[in-house]
């Protein structure tokens, strides 16, 4: 399988392999980094994260010491933030444990916290040259077609069985080349939604479901469970130069960011402004707004809401708290907060938006 896998797929790789910024050097921060952007987040839509992130925080050290607040707003709009919170506690173990530098070993890679078999598969085999395969959902795809594998591919057996089989034919020169190129083939030609392009596939000629045109069948994935609905209801109350947000619990769902004011269920305008008046501001006028959901990865948010005029001697001085609420101007929400995207669909009706 080397001759007629590896081979064909590194010549294709050499002449059509994207130029992302963190390929330019194998540095091993930046690899790791950006696979963690790249988790559920399409490259060109990662970009400009990583970019300023990079900017930010431009190594191990900048990131463990980083406040809670800043790393969070870095964060703002990759969504997962438990996923940042993992990498400032990886960054604190590096420097503690590691002096700093990034251990070049597949298994220590794997002990740090947020770092499964892909990623640390990545970091090991593009900035350290260890033959360890990086498996996600591009690879597992690719094979699954390659042979008409029907079995379902979120079963970690058959993940464990996909890294054992291209153990086998990774070149032990170059295995980042080679696990980036299985990336590239998924994210290109092998594509998720859509016909495949199996026109211009280096693989075509050992794909099974290429030449029997099956590739809609491949890969088999149980299906989920539905995920739960609630009902939620966001109030917006403005002033005309600021917006009320405060910050969510430091546990549960979206835990320690920033939101809107909501409330459980669907509030009418009277229950809205009853809500209001409970924070001990004055409302003027309220409005209805449209309507939009959000999804998580098990819980499906219908929400209602309201912009609510509320009288300017409400408001505290900035960044001062009433009734748990701060009331923010643009710059500095732009600075401070980090608002999740489940709210960013209101921030519109603020001046946040202009953040």
């Amino acid at each position: 399988m080397q001759d007629t896998i590896t081979k064909p797929l590194l010549k294709w790789y050499g002449e059509n392999k994207r130029v992302l910024p963190w390929r330019e050097k194998k540095n091993p921060y930046e690899i790791w980094v950006s696979e963690i952007m790249l988790q559920q987040t399409r490259v060109e839509a990662v970009k400009p994260f990583y970019e300023r992130f990079m900017r930010e925080l431009p190594n191990v050290a900048a990131l463990a010491v980083c406040p809670e607040e800043k790393l969070l707003k870095l964060w703002e709009g990759l969504g997962y933030y438990n996923r940042v919170r993992n990498m400032q506690k990886a960054a604190q173990k590096i420097m503690e444990v590691y002096d700093g530098v990034f251990p070049a070993d597949y298994e220590a890679l794997k002990g740090l916290p947020g770092i499964g078999n892909y990623t640390a598969g990545a970091v090991a085999s593009i900035a350290f040259c260890i033959p360890v395969p990086a498996v996600d959902g591009n690879v597992l795809r690719v094979m699954a077609r390659l042979r008409e594998d029907g079995e379902d591919i979120l079963k970690q057996s058959v993940k464990n069985r996909v890294e054992a089989e291209l153990t086998e034919i990774m070149p032990a020169e170059d295995p980042g080349a080679f696990n980036q190129a299985m990336m590239d083939l998924g994210a290109m030609v092998c594509l998720p939604n859509g016909a495949p392009k199996c026109e211009v596939c280096p693989l075509f000629d050992q794909c099974l479901a290429g030449q029997h045109q099956t590739w809609t069948e491949y890969p088999f994935k149980k299906s989920a469970k539905p995920r739960r609905i609630e009902d939620r209801t966001v109030l917006l109350f403005l002033d005309g130069a600021h917006t009320a947000v405060r910050k969510r619990p430091k546990k549960g769902l979206l835990a320690g960011l920033y939101e809107f004011p909501n409330f459980d269920g669907v509030l009418s305008e009277q229950e809205a402004l009853e809500e209001a008046e409970k924070f001990g501001v004055t409302p003027l006028h309220i409005q209805a707004l449209p309507p939009y959901k959000h999804i998580f990865s098990h819980v499906e948010w219908h929400i209602t809401g309201y912009a609510i005029k509320i009288a300017g001697n409400d408001v505290e001085q900035e960044g001062e708290e009433k009734a748990g609420l701060i009331f923010a101007d643009a710059k500095t929400a732009a600075e401070r907060y980090a608002i999740p995207s489940a709210f960013a669909e209101y921030a519109k009706y603020t001046d946040l938006e202009r953040a």
